[in-house]
């Protein structure tokens, strides 16, 4: 599998990367498909928006034509991307010198088929997300709170963790997005406070409108996600997978699902 640091094979990174120092940068994750990446427009959109919040100089050409480059030859898989502010001096100024780019690849992980068609069942985990709002949305380095969260269950029995924000609030899963059905509208959480704006949360919503369905981004607490007729999960990997339960609460796999679930795997297979 390839590995590529600005445009070259490599396999390893400066000891004085900021990346490394202090998690200074943003990284994105691709389905790769034919030797393309999936939702491509959207993830650069959302790495060069997170850019422009953290002020590093992004030469999105540049990038574009690396990542084509990169996923032609990987062909099949994940693709990484990783931008990073660069080379910096020991201290939290920012650098001002030239942000770096890091291209992992990895094979697409072999999820059971299950969780896709008969649903998965959710650990409340809790671990809290902080809010910030100068970072909400983005996909930036710093995911301690991941890791706490994704280290409370080992057990087979839960494919994800629900993360709610120190108030209370429902936010996300630990590596997807949440979305909820009641009385037909679909609801998905705001992410101004804390949580990352994924790509395929952004698609799926603007699919779900151009067929008319009704649409909310808004605050849930988590009686509402209790009382919900529907709930599920999605992220640029796998797509959409139905939760059939939450510690005592279960279920069913609704049909708005079903309809969005089919339009996620059209995107990932085509």
């Amino acid at each position: 599998m390839p590995h590529w640091v600005d445009g070259q094979p490599a396999a390893s990174l400066p000891l004085v990367d900021r990346g490394l120092a202090y998690g200074d940068g943003l990284f994105e994750t691709m389905a790769v498909r034919g030797g393309r990446p999936v939702l491509l427009e959207r993830h650069l959109a959302r790495v060069t928006a997170g850019c422009e919040r953290l002020h590093i100089r992004l030469d999105a050409d540049r990038l574009r034509s690396e990542l084509a480059a990169f996923c032609a030859e990987l062909g099949q898989g994940v693709a990484k991307l990783i931008v990073t502010r660069g080379d910096g001096q020991r201290g939290y100024a920012p650098s001002t010198g030239s942000p770096r780019h890091v291209l992992q690849s990895a094979a697409m992980p072999a999820y059971p088929g299950q969780h896709a068609e008969q649903g998965v069942c959710l650990y409340p985990c809790t671990t809290r997300l902080a809010e910030q709002p100068l970072l909400a949305g983005l996909k930036h380095l710093n995911r301690l709170e991941q890791v706490l969260a994704r280290a409370e269950w080992q057990d087979a029995g839960h494919a994800e963790g629900l993360m709610r924000d120190v108030s209370g609030r429902v936010i996300e899963g630990v590596f997807s997005n949440l979305f909820l059905v009641a009385g037909g509208v679909l609801v998905t959480p705001d992410l101004q406070r804390c949580g990352v704006a994924g790509v395929m949360r952004a698609e799926l919503l603007e699919q779900a409108q151009a067929l008319g369905i009704a649409c909310q981004v808004r605050d849930i607490e988590l009686d509402e996600l209790l009382g919900a007729d529907e709930v599920f999960l999605c992220n640029s990997l796998y797509g959409v997978w139905p939760v059939r339960q939450l510690q005592d609460r279960h279920w069913p796999v609704g049909p708005l699902t079903r309809k969005l679930q089919a339009l996620a795997r059209h995107l990932l297979d085509r």
